[in-house]
Order: C-alpha cells, then structure tokens, then sequence
C-alpha cells in the first residue's frame, strides 16, 4: 500500500519536451510510492498537455500546467519539494537557482549549464542556499560504468597514467543534434558540453580527477552546408511537407511518430520551433568531429574523440596504468538499418524496431604477465543508455541506496561543464586553456 500523498516528495517538471518523459513515467508509475508529480511548466501550452494526456492513459490524474513565466508562482502554489530541469540548456541556470532561492532541491538534466558565468550563478546559490543540485549523469549508472569505476578504485591497473576515449554517434543519432536547437552553440554548448560533457564527467568520476588543461581541435565536417561537398544535401528547410525530403535518409518524418509529432508538429503554432531541420541546411554552428587532449589534477591524460557521423554507434575506453590495462568496448548498434535512418535512435518506425541492429559489450582486464580477463557484468542492454535511466531514477526518485556516489553534485557537473568549455576556447584559440582561467573552483 503506498504511503499517504503528503509522505511523498512533491516534484514539479520545467521543460515539457521528449526527455521529460522518462522523469514523468517514472514518477507516474516506477517510484509512485516515494514521489509524485504535482506540476508542469513550459513555454508551450501544447507540449504540457501532450504530457497530461499521457498521463491519463498511465492512470494518473493530470496535474497543473504553468507557463515558464510563472515559475515561481508554480513553486509556491504547489508546494514543491525538487525541480526537474529538463528545459533547453541555456535556460537551466534560470530554474535551478530560482528553484534553490525558493527552497527547493532541484534535479537536472546534463550539461548543468552552457557557460561559465551561469555555473558560477548556479554555484553561487547552492552556497547560498544549502539546497542540493544533482546533475542527471545517467551514464555513470550504467552497470559497466559501475564496474570500471569499482576496478579502478581496487587498483586493478594500479596508478592510472592515461585514457582514451573514443565514441561514434551513428547517422542517426548524430545527426539529430543538427536537425534541433542542440544546432546552435550559444544554447548547446555543442557537442563537447551538451553530449561529451556525459563521456568527461565519467572520465572525472572513475579518476577521482578534475580537469587541468585542455586543448581541442575540431570542425563541422559532415552536417551543416559541408553537406553538399559530400552529396548529401537536399534543398529544403525543415521535412515535414517537403517534397525534397521524400527520399532523404536524414530527414525526420514527425507526423510518423506519434509522441514526437504531439509533442513538435501539433505544438508548433505557439511557438514557431520546428523539430525537423535539414541537418546541412546552413546556420549550424557547432562541431561534428571533435579531438580532445586533456590533463587531469592527478597527472594521468585523456585524448578523447567524438564523431557524429559513424557507421555504427558506440565507444571504446582504454584505461593505462602501473599494473596493467582496462578496456571497455561497447557496441549500441552496429550499423543504421535504411528503414530506420530517418528516426530516433531506439525509436519504432510503423511499429517495427530495428531487429537487425545489434549491439554487444565487452570488459577487460589486461593485468602484467598474465592473460587478460574477461570480467562479467550483470545488467548491461543495448537499450535505455545501458539500463543506466532506471536505475537512476531509482537513485533520484525512489531513493535507492547509492553507495558508490552515483548521484552527481552541481561540483561535478561544474567539473565536467569545465572541460567542455576548455575544449569549445581552444577551439578558438588553438591553444591549450587552463580550466582554474575560465572558473575558480574550491
């Protein structure tokens, strides 16, 4: 029997796009015991009821929607407990310290922010406040992630001297950060603070390690007008009713998705924004083949690369220490099957997955003078990056043990948010950034 509804901790969600939904489900059905969704902000009216008509088929009563103007009220009315940020990045800062001054908790989406002077706000006010943040890390609750940070912290390779890191977003998850507002860098951050900001946060957390220095080089060689050098390019805008989209493997057919054309195509009238953007239509201004050389606090170096324009999707990791090596591999699918080249990733096209799309995981261990050790690993799936967004929320909402400090401080997400911007100025400058230069962190 479930607790009386005042026992619950009262979250209220801003940002009612498609990542609210898996903190929605969960509150409506996974930790409804612990927790309960008592309202929903926006900037767009549809998209709020797109989710309370949800809901409603989950069997839950819908709850109160509010216009992101009337954050703070929303706060007060509904005698909220944790904010759930899952707006547009650039706007983070704005609800989490609103949230943290109003004396509330606040759980948010990755990057925490997109530049320096909003982390030193967000900062500012948990110090002010003694209200907690956590950043929605959900990588490091994926079952392998957790296993490479138990072996490092064992001293399973003994003093770790360096990392790499490689990860391959496919055509089709990569190239969806170009069709929407993750396009533009000034409300990104662009790939190295909106999505390598998961893969440094990792690379802090298994080091035990912040960021030094950093120096990057990169270039938007694929998507954007280098489209049309590659024979990729369409003549059109957006796809949704365009002829010239018909046949394009990178254009996203909204009204073929239910959730996403209620949530984008039937929401557009209010606010103008459209989900579906040519992704070599001109105007791109972030990276898609990103290199990264990075120095830590420990004295151990990272070089990382990010491409989003890979066959198959996922990553290899190599860490090298005293005693040996430990090596990640994971494949998330190993190729882009055409009947899905124009979806989501994970996403079903009339219904059918894409079956023919495997994905595998392998760990080792590679100790000196003896054979390499396969190490198991109980929970991983290709699906729900790795299994880690249920275990999460069972971490953030239902408040499952977390002995090994899964649940990310606004400390961590400065750290990782800092190596991302490091990266995005030396691609500026050509040269190596001292992270102390851009923030000064305890």
């Amino acid at each position: 029997m479930s607790p009386p509804a005042r026992d619950r901790v009262r979250h209220a969600l801003v940002g009612a796009g498609a990542r609210a939904e898996m903190f929605v489900r969960a509150l409506a059905l996974d930790h409804s015991d612990t927790a309960e969704l008592v309202a929903l902000a926006d900037v767009n009216q549809a998209r709020m009821d797109a989710h309370n008509r949800w809901l409603a088929g989950l069997g839950h009563p819908p709850v109160p929607t509010y216009r992101a103007a009337d954050f703070a009220a929303m706060l007060a009315r509904e005698r909220v407990d944790v904010v759930l940020v899952t707006s547009v990045d650039v706007t983070h800062d704005e609800y989490v310290t609103a949230a943290l001054r109003a004396g509330c908790d606040v759980v948010t989406e990755k990057p925490m922010t997109v530049d320096a002077p909003r982390c030193r706000r967000i900062l500012d006010a948990v110090a002010e406040t003694g209200r907690r943040v956590t950043v929605a890390f959900n990588y490091r609750y994926n079952p392998l992630h957790e296993q490479v940070r138990r072996l490092l912290a064992d001293g399973a390779v003994g003093e770790v001297g360096s990392v790499h890191f490689e990860w391959l977003l496919d055509v089709r998850h990569g190239a969806d950060y170009f069709r929407r507002w993750h396009r533009d860098k000034a409300t990104s951050g662009g790939l190295l603070v909106h999505k390598a900001g998961h893969h440094f946060d990792l690379v802090n957390w298994w080091l035990d390690a912040r960021p030094a220095e950093v120096h990057a080089a990169g270039r938007l060689f694929f998507y954007g007008e280098s489209g049309r050098r590659h024979g990729y390019a369409r003549d059109y805008d957006r796809a949704h009713g365009a002829p010239a989209a018909a046949d394009d493997p990178f254009a996203l057919r909204l009204a073929e998705h239910p959730r996403l054309r209620e949530l984008y195509l039937e929401a557009e009238a209010e606010d103008g924004y459209h989900r579906d953007r040519n992704v070599f239509a001109p105007g791109v201004t972030i990276e898609d083949d990103l290199a990264v050389l990075a120095r830590y606090s420990t004295g151990a170096t990272m070089t990382y690369h990010l491409t989003a324009y890979a066959p198959w999707e996922g990553y290899r990791v190599m860490v090298n220490g005293s005693r040996g090596r430990l090596e990640l591999e994971v494949t998330e699918s190993d190729h882009v099957s055409p009947a899905v080249a124009g979806a989501l990733k994970g996403a079903a096209l009339h219904g059918d997955e894409a079956a023919a799309e495997r994905g595998a995981a392998r760990l080792t261990l590679r100790p000196f003078w003896a054979p390499p050790v396969d190490v198991p690993v109980e929970g991983w799936t290709p699906q729900g990056h790795g299994g880690a967004d249920a275990r999460m929320t069972r971490v953030l909402l239902g408040g499952e043990p977390d002995p090994l400090g899964r649940a990310a401080t606004a400390y961590d997400g400065a750290l990782a948010l800092l190596t991302g911007l490091a990266a995005n100025r030396s691609l500026e400058t050509g040269a190596p950034v001292r992270v102390a230069d851009l923030l000064t962190l305890p």
